[in-house]
């Protein structure tokens, strides 16, 4: 069975990884690795090595526009981007073509396979994110796909809804598998890695623009980094840097002219998915407007203070608290923390073998053919 999977940002290959390495491994599969978007990106940490080094017999390496700084930079690289994929897939053809999430680039890559009829499988189909242009493109792939393959049974209940003509399956979150299962960096071996300290009492944070809100966007990193100026009194702050997002480049430009102040705050631009997971298993907290503040950070579980709108409609489980961009309250939702005992949560998010289902599934539709 040939398979394609997509991946356009660090952020959903370490995703992949679990379903990657099993089709990797098992002969039945005839696996082709599709990386573009900010992987081919040295501002964005060029993080084709990491998918080099996995040792795919297959990738190809295909170079799409990345340029953020506005509205029109993004409509720009969805137009260029389908038409680099419309080439793509004129001469490259495969039994399933997998697509994560809900990234614009992706939108793009999946829209280019609809005049040649090709068949998606959509992974976290059915969620949902407001604060986000990215999910109109979320339900945009499903519409496309043939395939959804879903986290938790209420978002199986809204993929139905958006694609009732698809196959939707209930599967878990792919994430649960890395986290169960992944040798986790020690906290020297961390240190050694990336020159930070997590025996130190440390703060999490990975902040995207609100692509719904942009003009709050340069007012947001602002209340964020005047929070940091005091939290950085008693917590060392670990900050990641924004996605291919419209105005990210501009977030980014302001994170790093505050570091030069202020190097107590440890910036990085990419810490890999090992490196990243990490980084969350010995962190005190949690702060931003990530997703991976509701599924990774359940696993732990960890406190996260989520911050603004960009992540409304994603489930609430009871280790988050959501708060406004403002440099108080920010400050006054940590010191609540601080004064909470650990936290249980119950897992919503499968059982750590979602890879093993989806590859059952894709099994099972090869036999229709």
């Amino acid at each position: 069975m040939r398979i394609a999977v997509l991946t356009s940002s660090r952020a959903d290959f370490g995703i992949y990884l679990p379903l990657l390495n099993h089709l990797k491994s098992d002969e039945f599969f005839n696996l082709e690795v599709v990386a573009f978007g900010t992987h081919l990106s040295k501002e964005h940490g060029f993080t084709i090595t990491e998918i080099e080094k996995s040792n795919f017999k297959k990738i190809h390496k295909i170079k799409t526009p990345i340029n953020n700084r506005n509205p029109l930079d993004i409509t720009k690289n969805i137009g260029v981007s389908i038409n680099i994929f419309s080439d793509f897939w004129s001469k490259n053809k495969y039994d399933y073509i997998i697509a994560l999430g809900d990234r614009y680039e992706m939108f793009a890559a999946v829209t280019a396979t609809t005049p040649f009829v090709y068949k998606v499988a959509h992974l976290h189909a059915g969620e949902t994110t407001l604060g986000a242009i990215d999910n109109v493109y979320r339900h945009a792939i499903s519409l496309m796909s043939k395939l959804l393959f879903v986290s938790t049974t209420i978002y199986k209940e809204k993929a139905n809804q958006i694609n009732p003509e698809a196959q939707t399956f209930n599967v878990g979150a792919l994430s649960i598998d890395n986290l169960k299962n992944i040798n986790y960096l020690s906290i020297d071996r961390f240190k050694s890695k990336f020159n930070i300290d997590l025996s130190l009492p440390t703060l999490l944070c990975t902040f995207h623009p609100e692509t719904v809100n942009l003009k709050m966007n340069l007012n947001y990193i602002d209340e964020l980094l005047l929070s940091f100026s005091d939290l950085m009194k008693n917590y060392q702050v670990v900050i990641t840097l924004p996605n291919a997002d419209t105005t990210g480049d501009q977030i980014k430009e302001i994170i790093l002219e505050f570091g030069k102040d202020n190097p107590n705050l440890k910036i990085v631009e990419s810490f890999g998915m090992i490196g990243y997971l990490s980084c969350m298993k010995y962190c005190k907290m949690m702060i931003g407007n990530t997703s991976s503040g509701f599924i990774e950070a359940a696993f732990f579980p960890k406190w996260v203070i989520n911050l603004g709108n960009r992540q409304d409609g994603r489930i609430m489980t009871k280790n988050i608290i959501n708060t406004p961009f403002k440099k108080q309250k920010i400050i006054e939702a940590v010191q609540s923390i601080e004064n909470q005992k650990a936290i249980t949560v119950s897992s919503i998010y499968g059982d750590g073998e979602t890879a093993s289902k989806i590859i059952e599934i894709l099994k099972k539709e090869y036999e229709k053919f």
